[in-house]
């Protein structure tokens, strides 16, 4: 059995992302498959930037709980002005940071930090945020909670995905669905800041 586990994990340790449009599309970046770590599929990703489409060039993005850091780096492939991806894992962070490298992108930062720590200390206004916690730890309420209170430009879009059984969560008023849909055990949203 721990011959089996090593091995499953040595499987599990490797994986790639395909980056799917605009200026590095077609991209393939190896990402670390740790425990908690769910890379969005492709085609979650390509519906959610369908939505974003007319809001993401130029905008200011976080990625927050970047993981492989898929939406953010497809934010930047499709011209967004500057992404900052937040990150806790040592070694998703390191591997972002070579993920940067291979694409020499400048407009982009890596930060090793808990988001929600990484949240209360920022002073950037974000156009569009990623939120795509690690599921069943109660992320999502907490995050939008103070990206709210603190982070988000006027009329941000805040992209949202969680298990499905997490459907109810308690998110600020002024937040409104734009879109929404169910792929398996994920319900995934774009909400629009309101006043």
């Amino acid at each position: 059995m721990n011959k089996q586990r090593k091995q499953s994990n040595k499987n599990a340790s490797k994986g790639s992302i395909r980056i799917i449009a605009g200026k590095y599309r077609g991209r393939k970046l190896p990402v670390l498959m740790a425990e908690g770590l769910r890379p969005t599929t492709d085609r979650v990703k390509e519906t959610v930037f369908n939505w974003l489409m007319p809001y993401i060039q130029d905008s200011i993005c976080l990625d927050c709980f970047a993981g492989s850091g898929g939406l953010g780096f497809e934010a930047l492939s499709r011209g967004a002005a500057q992404v900052s991806f937040v990150e806790l894992n040592k070694a998703a962070t390191k591997q972002l940071q070579e993920n940067q490298h291979l694409l020499k992108a400048v407009n982009m930062s890596v930060i090793q930090s808990n988001a929600l720590e990484f949240i209360k200390k920022n002073t950037q206004k974000y156009d569009v945020v990623f939120l795509d916690p690690p599921f069943r730890k109660g992320f999502i309420e907490q995050t939008a909670k103070l990206l709210n209170e603190n982070s988000l430009a006027e009329d941000a879009l805040i992209y949202v995905e969680m298990e499905s059984e997490q459907n109810h969560q308690q998110l600020p008023e002024s937040w409104q669905i734009l879109k929404e849909k169910v792929a398996g055990q994920v319900v995934y949203r774009l909400y629009k800041k309101g006043l």
